[in-house]
């Protein structure tokens, strides 16, 4: 293919933490990347702010919490993620501050990885002089809060309480990468991995079910084959990348 805009990320690396607000936000297009990369033998551990509770209108938080913390598991293991562990903020309500960049940074510290993959930290969706839609506040939150944590596990002098849970600072997470964004950089090719995408996207049968309309197959191939026009390949996932 021709007229490619974005650069392949780079894969030069073996260990990714993913950081995001809500079980599902990977599932909508970073899933399919990650099944590549565990394919080749990458580790790719996730880390989900809050457990979901507040996304399903008919199903109390105490009930849908628990309900798609499981179907997040489920779907993690769909393409090969290592584990996946909850901060448990409360959802529809996450803040940026101190508290969330030192749970983060705690997490870079334990894990140490080389890339850090999250959601569209800006403002809305779509392409810029196109549709918008309004980006959620704890994906906006989430995503700079990674951004700001990935400076600070390096750095021993901020949040020094984490030296005292034997965590050293860790400086190695060199790519910060946001899936969805309206200005993608970077694009991988998921050519033969779209099918796990869609198989993880299914794994959250109770927040689906609320959308009679919806099928993840249409849409992850439809964001695919957009992305893969830009990458030069069948099919891509896009991501504005930071390197550090």
């Amino acid at each position: 293919m021709t007229g490619a805009s974005l650069e392949p990320l780079p894969e030069d690396w073996s260990r990714a933490l993913a950081v995001v607000a809500h079980p599902d936000d990977l599932e909508y297009g970073a899933a399919s990347a990650v099944a590549r990369w565990t394919s080749h033998g990458k580790e790719v551990r996730y880390l989900l702010v809050t457990r979901g509770e507040a996304g399903i209108d008919t199903v109390p938080p105490e009930e849908s919490g628990p309900l798609r913390a499981e179907e997040e598991e489920r779907s993690a293991a769909v393409v090969g993620a290592a584990s996946v562990e909850f901060l448990g903020y409360h959802d529809g309500v996450v803040e940026y501050g101190l508290p969330l960049r030192r749970d983060i940074a705690r997490a870079i510290r334990k894990h140490r990885p080389e890339v850090l993959i999250s959601l569209n930290y800006q403002g809305t969706w779509g392409s810029p002089g196109g549709y918008r839609a309004p980006n959620s506040a704890d994906h906006r939150a989430v995503a700079l809060a990674l951004l700001d944590a990935a400076s600070d596990a390096g750095n021993r002098w901020i949040f020094r309480e984490l030296l005292d849970e034997g965590l050293e600072p860790w400086g190695g997470a060199r790519l910060v990468c946001f899936n969805g964004s309206p200005t993608p950089t970077h694009g991988v090719d998921i050519t033969g991995f779209l099918d796990q995408g869609v198989a993880s996207l299914r794994e959250h049968t109770t927040y689906l079910a609320q959308f009679a309309d919806f099928d993840p197959e249409t849409f992850l191939r439809g964001g695919a084959e957009h992305g893969g026009k830009q990458l030069g390949c069948e099919l891509a996932v896009t991501f504005e990348v930071f390197r550090r």
